[in-house]
């Protein structure tokens, strides 16, 4: 029945993709069986590594790297839980990674990672990966061999980021290839921003050669328009804007010269993306992978943020916002706990709002405005913090961390929480605390 399957989807793929599709299908059937020899020598291979253990540990592990945020975060998580003694072994051993696709998002980022951790090609270490799992049905002990994932995958429920420094960085070429790029557009290195506004394009973009729907992910996207305002306001502040994307569904609309639409221009390169995450004064975004970039570099983040109970809260100098969720029976505003009661505040599709009756409704462009002059003013210890902000953002995360407690999670998904709720949303969202 599953091979049936399988073929019915391959058809529909090849309907779909005509002979493009055809040509890769063709291609991956003439790679898997030029494979068969190494799957061959996979068996005594990790029949020796297995017996090998009990003097020195050899493990693997596949890595993500087909979605930047979890090239990036996952990755340097994993860095941070070795440094810290955590996941590492007490014995001689040596981690070796492939990637688990067989494509990478960012070629720069993938260079990076080569030079700090051994990554090895997918068709030697893969064959390995597989035939250990097999031989598992029979001798227990294959586990021993499998890196596994961090804690909770990309959530820093160790508070590990502050701790450490990034375990990867530019080399000098590198880092003169960025300035001169950036020297030859006229910007000023030391004070830029990158706005990182999700939308459908960037998982949509091979749409005609997959069966995959990614609409589950729209309850994300944001609608580019909405940031202009804040875009315009951090260019009066002095800041170039750099909006970011390797492909949106439209270009952001200002004709302010520091405000640069970074995703459709010619400057856009997968170096360019990891050079100016790293190297931005702070990011604004809606939730995406990209943002995990200067989030690994130690960045200051403004997040516009949903699911709301996974708010990223390690970082002390970070700000967050979220949709405002109505139910849509009444069209009232959810308060912090129904949003928790509404089952959404975890919520990882579409579905699962709809079926709750809850609408999201995105923030206005004055919200996000006070939300960026926060984060300015913060940076540059302009903020005047009143007694009631404090008893405001005391009140807020008391009744999330009881909310989150009472989910039951199997694993954490916050460390000690550090994170700011914006100051202005919150005095003029009293009623929604509670």
């Amino acid at each position: 029945m599953k091979i049936i399957q399988k073929l019915n989807k391959h058809f529909g793929q090849i309907k779909k993709g005509g002979i493009l599709v055809i040509i890769k299908k063709i291609k991956s059937l003439i790679i898997l069986v030029l494979q068969i020899p190494i799957y061959l020598l996979s068996i005594p291979t990790v029949i020796i590594i297995r017996l090998i253990r009990p003097w020195f540990l050899i493990r693997w592990q596949g890595i993500n790297s087909s979605r930047i945020g979890h090239f990036a975060s996952e990755t340097e998580l994993y860095c941070c839980e070795i440094e810290s003694g955590i996941n590492k072994p007490k014995q001689n051993f040596i981690d070796l990674f492939y990637l688990a696709k067989k494509i990478t998002c960012n070629k720069q980022l993938e260079k990076m990672w080569k030079r700090k951790i051994k990554i090895l090609p997918r068709f030697i270490m893969y064959p390995l990966f597989v035939f250990n799992r097999f031989l598992n049905n029979f001798f227990k002990g294959g586990d021993f061999h499998e890196i596994g994932t961090n804690t909770n995958q990309d959530r820093d429920v160790h508070n590990l980021l502050e701790k450490y420094h990034t375990h990867i960085n530019f080399t000098q070429e590198e880092e003169d290839l960025g300035k001169k790029i950036l020297k030859k557009f006229s910007i000023n290195i030391d004070k830029f921003v990158c706005l990182n506004v999700r939308d459908s394009a960037y998982l949509d973009r091979h749409k005609e050669h997959t069966d995959h729907d990614w609409t589950y992910h729209s309850f994300r996207d944001g609608n580019i328009d909405l940031y202009v305002l804040a875009a315009e306001e951090l260019a009066k502040r002095g800041y170039h804007v750099f909006r970011m994307g390797v492909k949106v569904l439209k270009p952001i609309k200002s004709t302010n010269s520091k405000i640069i639409d970074y995703a459709n221009s010619e400057m856009r390169s997968d170096f360019m993306d990891i050079y100016l995450g790293a190297k931005c004064s702070f990011c604004i975004t809606t939730g995406t992978g990209f943002d995990e970039i200067p989030r690994i570099f130690h960045k200051p983040i403004a997040w516009v943020y949903v699911p709301l109970g996974n708010f990223l809260t390690n970082n002390k100098k970070d700000l967050l916002i979220t949709k405002n969720h109505i139910n849509k029976k009444n069209n009232n505003k959810l308060s912090l706990s129904e949003i928790f009661s509404f089952n959404v505040a975890l919520a990882d599709e579409l579905e699962k709002f709809e079926n709750n009756n809850v609408e999201l409704k995105e923030n206005s462009p004055e919200e996000i405005r006070d939300l960026i002059i926060e984060m300015d003013e913060r940076l540059n210890d302009n903020w005047k913090e009143t007694d009631q902000d404090l008893l405001l953002q005391e009140k807020f995360w008391s009744i999330f961390k009881a909310n989150i407690k009472k989910q039951n999670l199997d694993k954490p998904v916050h460390g000690i929480i550090k994170a700011r709720i914006g100051a202005k949303y919150l005095r003029e969202n009293q009623d929604w605390i509670k």
